[in-house]
């Protein structure tokens, strides 16, 4: 049985990371579709950027 590849890993571990994302505002008790787990998540500096703008 081959090696997988990095690339291919990291492709894993990114699918997994959002699926796991979902689950979480899940529990948390969060409104959340099944389509969400496939959109990309907003990087840090931009939810860093909305949370300074809603705090003045």
């Amino acid at each position: 049985m081959p090696t997988p590849s990095l690339q291919a890993k990291r492709a894993y571990c990114a699918k997994v990371r959002r699926s796991n994302y979902v689950a979480s505002l899940r529990l948390e008790g969060f409104d959340v579709a099944p389509e969400d787990a496939g959109r990309k998540l907003p990087s840090r500096e931009s939810v860093l950027g909305a949370c300074r703008a809603r705090q003045g």
